[in-house]
């Protein structure tokens, strides 16, 4: 007989800003008999470019997601009563050794998964993408990766420095992980190097739905695409939350005006009910830059969202 989940702590007896301290005031995975998916912090920004700060994002998230509540209207479900979600804690990231951390980040990653869980990584700058990544490709194979940001990340170097933020995924190409006929970004925008950039990005197997595009086609249009492109092939999601316009997305690391609102990204997400979503992350919160948790609860309710799909895939 199936143990039902462990839901959040009861907000009508202990008010939202008491009670432990986990994403959404669920339980611990060692508080659990199972685990269906595991909420894992992963504090490490040693890979950024610009502002650092992302390092303190999972505390913040989860800070922001104690408003959350176990009914998602918009989707009809229970993303917390109809799976086991817990809260894995944080993993210990060296921040002075790339290889290493990347390394931790690549083990704990399979570890987590190892009882069959799926993970929602709170990050952390976005070069945590390339080793969870790493894992899933050894059980999936190759990975269609939906990529929200402003920024392509299919960059080579910084500094002659393979691994940062922003080459995750040109890494992850180089080393055959990513489905090349199946990737996507969504939210591009703002300068780039040169229009190389574009034509390197091509080949490494994306296509680009820009921030614009939902000034002219709208969100049902970019669900369309994203679906057509997704379909049968292991999804991972990747949100950084600078897809969000700064006005919806203050704190983060390397701002750019004329993103998404926070509303259209919801929206998108909720489009990914029945693909296959193996994997997800919400990356490159810094709360130094935010203002009155606006980028934090942002966070919280993609990740809410992102749980939300999980669980109707589940069904």
């Amino acid at each position: 007989m199936d143990v039902p989940p462990v839901g959040p702590v009861d907000a009508t007896r202990v008010p939202r800003y008491a009670g432990p301290a986990t994403f959404a005031r669920l339980p611990r995975t060692d508080e659990v008999s199972r685990v269906d998916v595991a909420v894992l912090g992963m504090p490490f920004d040693s890979g950024v470019s610009y502002r650092p700060g992302a390092r303190f994002g999972p505390s913040h998230i989860r800070a922001a997601s104690k408003l959350l509540r176990p009914y998602n209207p918009a989707l009809d479900v229970h993303p917390f009563g109809t799976q086991q979600v817990a809260d894995a804690g944080d993993i210990g990231i060296n921040p002075f050794d790339l290889g290493e951390a990347i390394s931790t980040i690549e083990g704990a990653m399979t570890e987590t998964r190892a009882s069959g869980a799926s993970v929602l990584t709170l990050g952390g700058d976005h070069t945590i993408a390339l080793p969870i990544l790493r894992s899933l490709a050894k059980d999936h194979g190759k990975i269609a990766v939906l990529h929200f940001d402003a920024h392509l990340d299919t960059w080579d170097t910084y500094f002659g420095a393979p691994y940062t933020h922003g080459t995750p995924f040109r890494r992850a190409s180089e080393e055959g992980l990513l489905d090349l006929e199946r990737c996507m970004h969504i939210g591009i925008r703002g300068p780039l190097y040169s229009k190389q950039d574009l034509e390197d990005d091509s080949r490494l197997g994306f296509t680009v739905m820009r921030s614009d595009d939902y000034e002219t086609d709208g969100v049902a249009r970019a669900v369309e695409r994203l679906r057509k492109r997704l379909e049968n092939a292991p999804v991972y999601v990747s949100v950084d939350i600078d897809v969000l316009d700064p006005a919806h997305a203050p704190g983060t690391g390397t701002p750019e005006a004329g993103g998404l609102t926070s509303r259209e990204l919801l929206n998108t997400l909720r489009g990914l009910v029945g693909l296959d979503v193996v994997g997800a992350d919400v990356v490159e919160v810094a709360p130094a830059y935010d203002h009155a948790e606006i980028t934090g609860i942002a966070a919280a309710h993609v990740a809410y969202e992102l749980l939300s799909v999980l669980a109707l895939n589940r069904r």
